[in-house]
């Protein structure tokens, strides 16, 4: 069957690529914009990539279209597809009917955490010998491979609450059946679909109503609006996690040995499994690593084989990857777009380099940034770099200018030149550059790791 694949180069459809192609089929896409670390992962598996939508791909005629969640109406190969008349479904109805329906599901939901979360707990899995199966949003260290279909009867699924497709609004994670659901965190994000935090919950309760009771949601003791999502009605037994001396009536807790998380105790049920020793730092990690330890254990994995998996866990490509070190400047890529995710990841940083200078280069590139949605609260998450430069694209919806009134630290630049030049000119020794998007930031990685060699 040749399965052809629209908005191919995204995270969660790049995956659903791969698996297609290791179930026998001929794959083959299309996306507008095609940039690695998806675009290298698809070729190298031998997966054909158009720049583009235009009808002529969809020549010769493909026996099944695959459409991803960004493709709406007026796309020219969306309407081609209606026109012709072509059969189509989307990624998560995929992955479902092809793949899930016949396997234990360990889904990691939540707004922050939920790549590095799924690639914790596959890593863990695979580590004790089980050769789970997983799609991810991300492409995780330990693998190289964003997807594949592994052994049944375990699958890792990274589920996300944005909408399915332009013909299915609902959640994508409603098509999962998880067995095992992690719930990390929630707060209001994707304010292109959703009104307000109300709407998200109310699609996080959709997904809880479709958890089995002999199954296990995992959750934080500490997340108020998780809490009301229960409290919606909870049909299957709940585990809490935490971290102290803040919370410790949890099941699963974290004792912190160091500041910056790279060293911890777990504890379940009050007793310690054992340590954790890895190079991640933040305590959004520490928590990612109980809830993967917890929904391991779930699938009948030890606490110990859990920690000692963690403690050679590499992390998700894009996630504080040291991207280059030059004459003693790091340059640091992740993809952190949301105000807590970007607080959280500078603050681990921070704990980690001690008073060396970091400078955080921001880019405000997903639909809720563009929107402005969290103009009033991104200054602060910022406030852990010693300098902060923000991206003013023409593609913003308001102006940044006032984050420079509402913090001393942040600079506003309005082209990736202007970027360059004061970077190349400020940055020095031991200094630590953390370039934090969602998307290919303009190639300003490399044109930067460029300018500091030359300079």
């Amino acid at each position: 069957m040749h399965v052809y694949i629209l908005g191919i180069c995204g995270t969660f459809m790049g995956g659903v690529a791969l698996l297609a192609k290791q179930l026998g089929h001929q794959v083959s896409g299309s996306d507008r914009h095609v940039y690695p670390p998806m675009s290298t992962q698809l070729e190298e598996q031998g997966i054909a990539l158009k720049n583009g939508y235009d009808p002529s791909n969809l020549e010769p005629r493909p026996d099944l279209v695959v459409i991803g969640n960004a493709l709406s109406r007026g796309n020219p190969e969306i309407e081609a597809i209606l026109n012709r008349r072509l059969p189509y479904i989307s990624g998560p109805r995929w992955l479902s009917e092809h793949l899930l329906k016949d396997r234990w599901v360990l889904a990691v939901a939540g707004t922050h955490g939920k790549t590095t979360a799924s690639s914790m707990t596959a890593w863990i899995l695979e580590e004790a010998g089980l050769e789970p199966g997983f799609l991810i949003g991300g492409i995780p260290m330990n693998f190289g491979l964003s997807a594949r279909l592994g052994k049944a009867p375990y699958f890792v699924v990274e589920a996300d609450e944005y909408d399915t497709a332009f013909f299915d609004k609902r959640s994508k994670f409603v098509h999962y059946q998880p067995r095992t659901l992690v719930l990390n965190n929630l707060e209001f994000d994707h304010a292109d679909i959703f009104p307000d935090l109300a709407a998200i919950q109310r699609q996080f309760h959709h997904l809880v109503r479709i958890t089995p009771g002999n199954g296990l949601i995992i959750a934080p003791q500490a997340d108020d609006n998780l809490a009301e999502v229960l409290a919606m009605g909870c049909w299957t037994s709940v585990v809490h996690t935490g971290i102290a001396p803040e919370q410790t009536d949890c099941e699963w807790l974290a004792r912190l040995d160091s500041a910056d998380g790279s060293r911890f105790d777990v504890l379940y049920q009050g007793r310690k499994q054992g340590t954790v020793l890895w190079p991640l730092t933040g305590q959004h990690n520490v928590s990612n690593a109980l809830s993967a330890l917890a929904a391991a254990h779930h699938a009948g994995i030890a606490a110990e084989t859990g920690i000692d998996a963690l403690s050679c866990f590499k992390s998700v490509k894009r996630r504080m990857e040291i991207y280059a070190t030059v004459n003693g400047i790091t340059l640091y890529d992740d993809s952190a777009h949301h105000p807590t995710a970007i607080a959280s990841t500078l603050e681990g940083l921070r704990n980690r380099v001690g008073r060396e200078r970091i400078i955080a280069i921001f880019e405000p590139r997903s639909n809720t940034m563009r929107l402005g949605v969290h103009a009033d609260t991104l200054a602060h998450s910022l406030q852990a770099a010693d300098a902060a430069i923000v991206y003013q694209a023409d593609a913003l919806d308001w102006d940044t200018n006032r984050l420079a009134e509402q913090a001393a630290n942040v600079r506003i630049e309005h082209s990736l030149e202007a970027i360059l030049t004061w970077l190349t000119a400020h940055a020095g020794e031991g200094d630590h550059l953390v370039l934090m998007s969602n998307g290919s930031f303009g190639g300003l990685h490399r044109r930067l790791e460029q300018a500091l060699r030359d300079r």
